[in-house]
């Protein structure tokens, strides 16, 4: 039997939520279709923590301004780029007006968070985290008359000449919509289209969020002919302890501690700068760092100095009492990594250690450097973290317009079918990664799409 709505929104998370609320706030009957369970809704979304905006005055969570200038600026250096400008200042443009719409829609803040990111004056925290925020989104929605279906993939989609008409849902019920929001996410839990693009080393990476995220939407619209932008091989990865599940490790499985000391691989070799930059401007390329070395795992290493200056993991450091004794314990050659690490020592140049700022503290003659943060590591007990790439979500999608219309690779901008979120998120990011931007993406994009998705269907 068929059905027909206003709006037809696919996906549970961040994007899709403001999607479903904005568009039945316009007036639309909308039907949300969540392919995971109720449990396990919400995509990567569950493992959030905060959303990054341009505001221009400090507020009662956040400790100063931050203009859409610096935030186009962070934008640039961290995707170098790679980005639609037009479009992501647009995004930019349109998040200052963010964290008051959804606050209206029930979702509440805090301070930020000790040990983590130092994002006080940049980011907004959301108090309970990605969890809460998403309880708090579904109640609006469904106190508003938005009607969610879990366990409900879309398995089929009708598209004609660039117009949707209707979906399959558990490849049994038609429905029918007047305008079709994609916000099902990317595909980075497909692990055969991972290796497509990145060859077998895709068998070692770990997946940060939900075993839904296999991009089966993303798959139907590039057969249907929607003009694709981004990379397959660029995504939000980091480095995340190698002990982690295969998938839904979340955030409690990521380590914020590289600036802290150095990391090697499998060879007991440094191979890149730990201290490059503040740290919410490059934790998001350490997993593609880790992806190009052997076996995909590298550990991190630090001493008793550093051990309270981060959150730390779910899982606890491996400890010893020298670095012979460490690399015994990580399965490293001991005398490899005390000649990596007497290097280390030997090239660092004191200075005032603080890392809240761009400090003085450096290596010189050492290849890779060090460039800020450079501290000894000779106070025992010494630490370390083996980890593994860890994928938050791909860049692969859908191009899409200041109206999140999908754009067709013939007849240009749909009519009637709009994205938002991680599907669309290569249109900002065309690499790299800033924190909490993807959850900009997803509710910028997510209320515009369905403000305009109602626009078509009800006027």
């Amino acid at each position: 039997m068929g059905e027909t709505w206003d709006v037809l929104v696919a996906g549970g998370g961040n994007a899709a939520l403001c999607a479903a609320i904005a568009a039945r706030r316009a007036g639309a009957r909308v039907l949300v279709v969540e392919a995971a369970p109720k449990f396990y809704r919400g995509g990567n979304t569950r493992h959030t923590r905060n959303m990054r905006c341009a505001h221009e005055t400090a507020t009662e969570h956040l400790t100063g301004p931050y203009t859409e200038d610096e935030f186009w600026d962070d934008l640039l250096r961290v995707t170098q780029g790679q980005t639609d400008e037009d479009l992501a200042r647009y995004m930019i443009a349109k998040s200052s007006h963010m964290l008051g719409w959804i606050g209206e829609q029930g979702v509440r803040f805090q301070p930020s968070l000790g040990g983590t990111l130092s994002l006080g004056r940049t980011n907004s925290f959301f108090l309970g985290g990605g969890r809460a925020m998403l309880n708090a989104l579904y109640l609006t929605a469904e106190k508003l008359g938005v009607e969610v279906r879990y366990d409900t993939p879309i398995t089929a989609l009708e598209i004609d000449n660039g117009r949707f008409r209707a979906a399959i849902l558990n490849g049994t019920t038609r429905i029918e919509a007047r305008s079709f929001v994609a916000a099902a996410g990317g595909f980075e839990a497909n692990l055969e289209w991972l290796k497509a693009s990145w060859g077998d080393r895709a068998e070692n990476f770990l997946i940060r969020g939900t075993p839904y995220n296999r991009g089966d939407v993303l798959r139907m619209l590039i057969d249907a002919g929607v003009e694709t932008v981004g990379d397959p091989t660029q995504c939000h990865a980091v480095a995340i302890d190698a002990r982690a599940p295969k998938f839904d490790g979340g955030i409690i499985t990521r380590l914020d501690c590289v600036v802290f000391g150095i990391v090697v691989n499998s060879e007991a070799r440094r191979f890149y700068d730990e201290g490059e930059d503040f740290w919410p401007k490059r934790y998001a390329i350490w997993g593609r760092l880790v992806a190009d070395q052997p076996d995909q795992i590298a550990y991190i290493l630090f001493d008793a100095k550093s051990l309270k200056m981060f959150m730390p993991s779910l899982y606890p450091p491996i400890t010893a009492g020298s670095i012979a004794e460490l690399a015994g314990k990580l399965g490293l050659d001991a005398a490899r990594l005390e000649a990596t690490v007497g290097d280390f020592n030997g090239a660092v140049r004191s200075g005032s250690f603080d890392h809240t700022v761009l400090d003085d503290c450096r290596t010189e003659g050492l290849n890779p450097p060090k460039t800020h943060w450079a501290r000894r590591i000779d106070e025992a007990p010494f630490y370390a973290y083996p980890v593994r790439p860890g994928i938050t979500f791909t860049y692969l999608g859908t191009r899409v317009d200041r109206h999140a219309r999908v754009r067709m690779a013939n007849v240009g901008p749909s009519e009637n079918m709009f994205a938002a979120g991680e599907i669309m998120a290569g249109n900002v990011l065309g690499r790299g990664y800033a924190a909490g931007i993807g959850m900009t993406i997803g509710g910028v994009f997510g209320r515009i799409a369905g403000e305009e998705a109602a626009r078509h269907a009800v006027g």
